[in-house]
């Protein structure tokens, strides 16, 4: 909202991941029956969103596979193909579902283009160095929706989140310009005019 960024090493170590996945090899490799594409701009006119998708696998679906009415045709391809997004991160899997928000907004927005239905995706984390497979359930779709409408009611009233002070503040970048204890600071400071009001209201009383 007030287009200001800072880095630290790990949103350095991020955004070399990110790197080294979009140097992996062409930016559309097929090894037999899977073609990897790197680094595709995708949107959604219903979400209203646009990004940029890490790694969107396609995996070959012969006919008579349940899985053949949402696969594809690619250009220059034989056969149909299923697309599964694929989203990178350098840390491990965390315990909100930030990450699954992400990856499911990104298979919204292929769903949106192809037409078709997308069921799962993948997080790669770098610090496991294993996938962590994500099921787009109604639950995860319903919160996705919800999270890009606020998001675009933040927009529309120009407004940032209040921060909430935590320990996830520690590494983050944006740690000095956010400046989280000023805003437990000012809760205290709320909270002890608030009970001095009370206090006095009661003393009169």
């Amino acid at each position: 909202m007030e287009s200001q960024w800072a880095d630290n090493k790990f949103t350095v170590e991020g955004s070399r991941l990110h790197e080294q996945v979009d140097q992996l090899g062409r930016r559309h490799e097929k090894r037999g029956n899977l073609v990897v594409s790197r680094g595709i701009w995708i949107r959604s006119q219903r979400l209203g969103l646009i990004g940029r998708a890490d790694v969107v696998e396609f995996r070959r679906v012969e006919c008579g596979d349940p899985t053949y009415p949402v696969a594809v045709p690619l250009p220059g391809r034989d056969g149909r193909w299923r697309p599964l997004p694929v989203e990178y991160k350098r840390g491990k899997p965390k315990e909100h579902r930030a990450d699954e928000v992400q990856l499911c907004a990104q298979a919204m927005c292929i769903e949106e283009h192809f037409e078709i239905a997308i069921s799962e995706g993948s997080l790669y984390y770098g610090q496991t160095k294993r996938r962590t497979e994500v099921d787009f359930d109604e639950g995860l779709r319903d919160l996705t929706k919800s999270v890009a409408r606020d998001f675009h009611n933040l927009v529309k009233n120009r407004e940032t989140p209040r921060a909430e002070p935590g320990a996830k503040c520690t590494n983050c970048s944006l740690l000095e310009i956010c400046v989280p204890s000023a805003v437990e600071h000012q809760n205290a400071a709320s909270r002890y005019i608030r009970n001095s009001v009370r206090l006095i209201a009661r003393e009169r009383s």
